[in-house]
């Protein structure tokens, strides 16, 4: 990997957890506090907390407090990465599965002759 590409282990990581995904899923809708995020898992508030952690680690969310609740909102913008990569991916593989067609395709009307 180049100096200048982000490290997407963490965004990966954070993404991978079905209960992380659908907490950010909520938080696409609006800002809400942990207790309205963890309502829904069934999970016990700490291991919400640490859901929440890999998300703001990962740079997915950011979290305020007043006085006691928390609220956690989504940064867009963090998934620009994953994003950008994933399209790198996919222009790679098509134009493997194109070259690949192209073979193909020869190689039946070298048989066809």
């Amino acid at each position: 990997m180049a100096k200048h590409d982000v490290d997407l282990s963490p965004l990966f990581h954070a993404l991978a957890d079905p209960t992380r995904r659908a907490m950010l899923t909520r938080l696409a809708e609006a800002p809400a506090r942990v207790t309205e995020l963890a309502e829904p898992t069934g999970l016990k508030l700490p291991t919400v907390m640490r859901h929440l952690s890999v998300l703001e680690e990962a740079g997915l969310i950011t979290t305020s407090k007043d006085g006691r609740v928390r609220t956690c909102a989504i940064v867009p913008e963090a998934l620009q990465p994953v994003r950008s990569w994933l399209d790198e991916q996919r222009a790679i593989w098509e134009a493997r599965l194109d070259r690949l067609d192209a073979y193909v395709m020869t190689l039946m009307k070298e048989r066809d002759q």
